[in-house]
């Protein structure tokens, strides 16, 4: 608590001499009668207030675009829409940004400035990536490498480097983005780039999180956080740095720490009305509550996080929210709450689901009717080409020559036509195909919940635990299928990472994340789909058993998971337990060990059990499919 009022204090006399500067270049501008002069006075206006209040920068923007306009100054008008259009995004009015950087990026090309129409793509492919289409980032960040390497700009390849390794990271391509964040770092060492260290570092901080080194992360946000308190007047640097720290500590479950720093963050976000990391911290300060416990405190963050995300229209994001809210209210007992937030959802997915509908359908017209212009085109042209080749017959041989060159140039490109349509069609059904896995996740979460809300109005502890045992083998499909959409291969999913995430889920609804231990002796293995599930099953009626029944009395153990394929293509599945070692693979009601026998059959394999010091069931299954 002292840190923090130390800290807001600290911000105070940052803002009061903030507000000093930037009353008096209002002051310049006011008295400055030449419009060259002022324009130059009104860029370091734009810039002063942003650190100041967003919204007040914006609204010097807006006279400076004025002004620009009036005097028809093509070299201000430029820099002006761009500075407008980095407001609004700041702001989170996305539509409003992208129109203002397109007249930016319109205004530098018409003068030649090639590191103008750079920086505009940089923001431009900030919008695609907060809209969550980061393919679109991904070609204009390249794109706008290809502009500063041009230029030989060090700065400036170094702040490219840094976003292509961004989107590169957004994309699951940590291999290729750690190559990219790491020549970015190069580049800033061997030059001594002293304002992109703070961008770098970030960035691989973002990198560390995302490929699960989470101490490393915290490594680089502390380094990225001692840059911007050389700047410390830039408190949007302050708290995207501090929102960072915080997931950094959450991913080491140092709770308390985390929600100290984003309180810090949220404070100094506020207070320059820096929105999009107002909405970030507020989204993590309700996780962070939500998973100690503090489900009133993460109530009232979360409430607070939909009423920014309704307003500013991002249904697809709403989806999860909702249910988060829902979620929390069940936690809280308040079940009509609960269930009116679970109707939002499924309302608010079926709003977003219209929305990208529509949008496909609007693609597919104007890709028919340009078809449909291009064949036009194309028949015009054989019909030229067959006049010509009638009219200048007589000329012998060089023309039948020329005329064989012609027509194979055609069939080439009507090859190549082909062969992108292919293409094409071939991303438009890896696209839908991961839309119909992330609906079917959605669905699976939407029946899991709805269970748990069931099972909360009764009282029969057996019908409880059925019920239990029942959405825990909704979860561990649907696990499947968020791993096939959040991958890159459609038709199988990693089998370390898919028993680690479905584990965690199942120690949690029984509660017992402290008290059991569990180990994984395996390497990474990619599993199709349809050998995947009835695995996953197996696994999680039998870390279901070993909870309930290995370790009565809540005594702590430890659980092995193992899975392996062999040169011969058998698959073996091991999973031991030092429990007390009661014999009969599944106890309780029965249902658990049909269903473990069934799937073993399904799978064409065998089952083989012991208990010795605890028990160990050994599976093999034979004639697997290819991953």
């Amino acid at each position: 608590m002292k840190y923090l009022l130390i800290f807001i204090l600290f911000s105070v006399k940052i803002l009061n001499a903030q507000n000093t500067a930037v009353d008096s270049l209002v002051k310049a501008v006011k008295l400055e009668k030449r419009d060259t002069a002022k324009l130059r006075i009104y860029k370091e206006l734009v810039g002063q207030s942003s650190n100041v209040d967003i919204a007040l920068s914006l609204k010097y923007a807006k006279e400076a675009v004025a002004l620009a306009e009036k005097t028809n100054n093509a070299e201000w008008k430029p820099v002006f829409y761009e500075a407008q259009g980095r407001n609004h995004a700041n702001m989170v009015e996305l539509d409003s940004a992208m129109a203002f950087f397109d007249k930016a990026s319109a205004g530098y090309k018409a003068i030649n400035n090639t590191r103008g129409e750079a920086t505009t793509k940089f923001k431009i492919a900030w919008v695609y990536k907060r809209k969550g289409e980061v393919d679109k980032a991904l070609n204009y960040d390249l794109a706008a490498l290809k502009l500063m390497e041009l230029l030989d700009d060090k700065r400036g390849i170094c702040d490219a480097m840094s976003r292509v390794a961004d989107d590169l990271m957004r994309m699951d391509k940590l291999k290729e983005s750690k190559s990219y964040i790491e020549k970015a770092i190069a580049i800033c060492e061997k030059y001594n780039l002293e304002s992109e260290y703070y961008f770098v570092y970030m960035q691989a901080g973002d990198l560390a999180i995302n490929s699960g080194e989470f101490i490393n992360s915290l490594k680089y946000y502390d380094l990225a956080k001692a840059e911007a308190l050389k700047a410390p007047d830039d408190l949007a640097q302050l708290s995207d740095v501090g929102n960072a720290r915080g997931n950094a500590l959450k991913k080491l479950k140092r709770y308390a720490e985390a929600l100290k720093e984003y309180s810090s963050a949220l404070a100094s976000a506020r207070k320059v009305n820096y929105q999009n990391a107002v909405s970030a911290c507020l989204a993590n300060l309700g996780e962070v509550n939500m998973i100690i416990g503090n489900y009133e405190e993460a109530l009232k963050y979360q409430l607070e996080t939909i009423k920014l995300m309704e307003a500013g229209e991002e249904f697809t994001n709403l989806t999860e929210n909702y249910l988060h809210i829902s979620n929390t209210y069940e936690k809280l007992g308040n079940l009509s709450k609960a269930l009116e937030f679970q109707k939002k959802a499924l309302d608010s997915r079926n709003k977003a689901a219209s929305i990208e509908s529509d949008a496909a359908m609007a693609k597919m017209l104007t890709q028919y009717e340009t078809e449909k212009k291009e064949a036009r085109i194309e028949d015009q042209e054989r019909q030229i080409h067959q006049q010509q080749i009638v009219q200048w017959l007589g000329l012998g041989f060089l023309i039948l020559l020329i005329g064989f060159i012609i027509f194979g140039f055609i069939t080439f490109r009507n090859s190549r036509r082909k062969s992108n349509l292919i293409a094409s069609k071939n991303a438009e059904n890896e696209l839908l195909l991961k839309e119909i896995h992330h609906r079917v996740k959605n669905n699976l979460e939407i029946v899991s919940s709805l269970l748990s809300l069931q099972s909360a109005q009764i009282d029969d502890d057996s019908i409880k635990d059925a019920m239990m045992e029942s959405q825990n083998r909704v979860k561990s499909i649907g696990i499947v299928h968020q791993k096939l959409y959040q991958g890159t291969n459609l038709g199988a999913i990693e089998m370390k990472d898919y028993f680690i995430n479905l584990s965690e889920s199942i120690l949690d609804s029984f509660g017992a994340e402290d008290r059991i231990t569990l180990e994984f002796a395996m390497d990474s293995l990619d599993i199709d789909i349809d050998t995947a599930v009835p695995i996953g099953l197996i696994v999680n009626e039998l870390l279901t058993n070993t909870i309930k029944y290995a370790f009565p009395h809540s005594e702590k153990g430890k659980v092995l998971i193992k899975l392996e394929k062999s040169s011969t293509g058998i698959l073996r599945l091991e999973v031991t337990d030092n429990g007390i070692g009661k014999s009969g693979v599944i106890q309780g009601t029965g249902f658990g060990g049909q269903l473990i026998s069934l799937l073993t059959r399904q799978l064409n394999g065998t089952m083989k059990e012991s208990n010795n010091n605890g028990t160990q069931v050994i599976f093999d299954f034979a004639q697997l499919k290819s991953a």
